[in-house]
């Protein structure tokens, strides 16, 4: 399965809603037309950027839906699924497939005690459900629960259409799943661009970060591509600008999704954000924090 098309920075998209707790249109149109505008190679929606676990299924295929047209063939585009049954996953995978996602990631059940055998079989199940190229969203940190690299080289062999992969790990640690691998997957890397030159030179072949930054990280990830020296300072030197923005994000979840949002509207011109409860509230300094790191990024 051709898979090479697939790389580079993909934002993944925040969800916004309306003070009554539905979820708007206008923000998933302005966050792809961003993309479009400052060169990701593609995009991807209901991740936990997009706060799915808050969202029923019904809301997850509206905001399915939107990004597809949204998106309307310009970029290459990732779907997360999360649904909690294999049926549910397949039906999802399913819906992604018929508005022209490009590729899913798998999330695992959230379910407590599962084995790494029971978690095999059930991504197995799903990917055997379609012909699109599948990801396995690997984050036991967020998630609660992950494969091993031999278990990832087991569902590759047995299943060959997962051949993507959504890490959420240090650069050390990628390049020890890339090696145990031997080049089954692609990997993307998330934790929200963190360490974007090192996971890069680790093995991943792009990132899928909120969008708070992603046009520098783009910047970033073609200086790499030159693989000359002046090229890596430069990359080196951007990265260093947008630091302290992405350590503030990636101080937790509910953290980048309650001030990593605030951050993008004030990018985009969107106005006034309403969190969408249970969430975390921002803090007067909280936003001064974020006003303070997002001020020289200009707009999006």
């Amino acid at each position: 399965m051709d898979t090479t098309r697939f790389h580079g920075i993909y934002p993944i998209l925040y969800a916004f809603f309306e003070p009554d707790g539905r979820p708007m249109r206008e923000p998933i149109q302005a966050q792809v037309d961003a993309a479009v505008r400052h060169g990701a190679h593609g995009v991807a929606v209901l991740g936990l950027a997009t706060e799915t676990n808050k969202l029923d299924t019904r809301e997850r295929r509206q905001l399915l839906d939107w990004t597809a047209e949204a998106t309307a063939g310009r970029l290459p585009l990732a779907v997360t699924v999360a649904e909690p049954s294999v049926g549910g996953q397949a039906a999802f995978v399913r819906a992604a497939k018929e508005v022209g996602a490009d590729w899913v990631i798998l999330q695992p059940p959230a379910v407590s005690g599962l084995t790494e055998s029971e978690l095999l079989r059930f991504f197995g199940a799903v990917a055997d459900s379609t012909d699109l190229p599948v990801a396995i969203q690997n984050a036991a940190q967020f998630l609660g629960v992950g494969l091993s690299n031999a278990g990832l080289r087991t569902l590759n062999r047995q299943h060959p259409n997962v051949c993507l992969l959504k890490g959420e790990a240090p650069a050390h640690v990628i390049e020890r799943l890339v090696a145990d691998t031997e080049g089954a997957y692609r990997v993307f890397n998330g934790r929200g661009g963190m360490e974007l030159p090192e996971v890069l030179r680790a093995g991943c072949i792009g990132m899928i970060p909120a969008p708070e930054c992603f046009d520098v990280q783009v910047s970033i990830y073609e200086l790499m591509r030159e693989e000359l020296p002046e090229a890596d300072t430069e990359a080196e030197r951007l990265y260093r600008d947008i630091l302290p923005l992405i350590v503030f994000m990636m101080s937790s979840i509910d953290t980048f999704i309650c001030y990593g949002k605030r951050i993008v509207a004030r990018r985009l011109g969107l106005g006034t954000v309403f969190d969408r409860a249970p969430c975390q509230r921002p803090t007067e300094f909280g936003l001064l924090m974020s006003e303070r790191l997002a001020a020289s990024l200009g707009p999006l």
